[in-house]
């Protein structure tokens, strides 16, 4: 439990969707701080237990559940919810799959894939990946964002103007977001918690790990925010940096062709160098390596690079 929190959100109070009809969990005033027990992204379908045959299995009804709604009181449309990240407190468990049909380079990896973490949920000492692999932590929500102002049920999985699967791996401890808000309320769930990430979350999974959040909710009355904004308390690579990278690039007329070709590159890298299984490779880049736009002026051919850092194999 958190002692300095003003309340604690049950795992149990967590919704599949967005949808501005759904009833709070808690009502609570600007400033308040929270603590917020999430599930991980399969909804606690996949355990320590799990097996590559589960995959196939996984129920995506069940999917990406967020903890909440929070109605914050004074909150209107117009204004901004202001959400200052305050800690995680993550469980040592985690899972990361190749699910077929999903992520960038899904038309080349059609087979299911799952590997299963262990980290320590003191230290946060990096993770093993297996045999040689070392993956450095950092705590995030994939998921957190305001109810839209649209009726009805809306999925889960695409990112919205007032927040959503944002999967934006700064948005760590000592971040403050600030959120459009678009119903009275705001109506403001999280979820989706991340041990570790590579920005572009590439084979569609990071390091899924159920952890609490603890976050402190407050308002920005007439903001008039188009788009999620947020601040970091500093350097945001300092855990990836140690050794430098290893960065292959994608360079055509497409951002998304070029993107899949630079991971591809990335991909046939490591295969070769640490004799990895190219789905085992590719996994392990989903949550450590990030996708840069490099050059987007010299039309018309653009430039994307992956940035794998070396930290994870010297």
């Amino acid at each position: 439990m958190c002692n300095n929190c003003d309340y604690t959100i049950h795992g149990r109070h967590h919704h599949f969707g967005w949808d501005n009809s759904f009833a709070p969990a808690e009502r609570v005033a600007p400033g308040s701080t929270i603590e917020f027990q999430c599930l991980d992204s399969s909804g606690g379908q996949f355990t320590s237990e799990s097996t590559v045959a589960d995959v196939p299995k996984l129920d995506f009804a069940k999917v990406n559940p967020v903890t909440g709604p929070i109605f914050v009181e004074g909150a209107q449309p117009g204004d901004a919810l202001k959400v200052t990240i305050e800690a995680f407190k993550p469980s040592g468990f985690g899972w990361t799959a190749n699910i077929p049909g999903f992520g960038l380079l899904a038309d080349d990896f059609k087979e299911p894939a799952l590997n299963i973490w262990k980290y320590d949920a003191t230290s946060l000492e990096p993770a093993l990946f297996g045999k040689n692999g070392r993956v450095p932590l950092k705590p995030f929500a994939g998921t957190i964002g305001n109810a839209p102002a649209e009726m009805g049920h809306h999925s889960v999985v695409p990112p919205r103007r007032v927040g959503g699967n944002l999967d934006i791996r700064d948005l760590a401890a000592g971040t403050t977001l600030y959120l459009p808000v678009e119903v009275a309320g705001a109506l403001f769930s999280v979820g989706d918690t991340h041990a570790a990430q590579g920005d572009g979350e590439v084979c569609g999974t990071a390091i899924e790990s159920p952890m609490d959040v603890v976050l402190t909710l407050d308002l920005v009355k007439d903001a008039r925010l188009k788009m999620p904004r947020f601040t970091t308390p500093g350097p945001v690579t300092r855990h990836l940096d140690a050794k430098g990278y290893e960065v292959t690039t994608g360079i055509g007329t497409d951002l998304m062709t070029g993107a899949r070709e630079a991971v591809a590159q990335m991909v046939d890298l490591l295969s070769a160098r640490f004799g990895m299984e190219p789905v085992d490779a590719y996994m392990l880049v989903s949550v450590c390596g990030d996708l840069r736009i490099s050059e987007i002026v010299d039309m018309p051919n653009w430039v994307v690079s992956f940035y794998f850092p070396r930290c994870v194999f010297e």
